[in-house]
C-alpha cells in the first residue's frame, strides 16, 4: 500500500475587514518625476498596486493609484508617499474605463 501524503494546510484567510482597495491621486515635485517611486513603494509595502492613469510633464507627474492590501500597510505607504514629497489625495468620484 502507498504511503499517504499530507495535504498542505491553506494559509489562513486575511478577514475582509483588514483588506481594502483605495485609489489615490499621487503628485509629485519635479524633484521626483524621474524616480521610481511606485517601485521602492511596491518593495516596501505588502501592497498590489495598479496605475489607472499617469500624466508627466516637466513640471509635474500625476497618477492615479490604486492600492489593495491590508489598511494598515495602506496607512503606511500613503504616510511615506508623503514624507518624501509626493501629494497624496483620494480619488473622489468613479471614472469609468474605456
Amino acid at each position: 500500500m502507498p504511503a499517504k501524503t499530507k495535504k498542505p494546510k491553506p494559509a489562513a484567510a486575511k478577514s475582509p475587514a483588514e483588506n481594502q482597495q483605495r485609489r489615490l491621486w499621487l503628485m509629485y515635485p519635479p524633484r521626483l518625476i524621474t524616480t521610481p517611486v511606485i517601485w521602492q513603494l511596491s518593495q516596501k509595502f505588502p501592497l498590489v498596486t495598479n496605475l489607472r492613469q499617469v500624466s508627466v510633464t516637466d513640471e509635474i507627474g500625476i497618477v492615479c493609484l490604486e492600492l489593495d492590501g491590508r489598511r494598515a500597510d495602506i496607512k503606511a505607504a500613503i504616510k511615506w508617499l508623503e514624507k518624501i514629497g509626493v501629494r497624496v489625495e483620494p480619488v473622489e468620484i468613479t471614472v469609468m474605463e474605456t
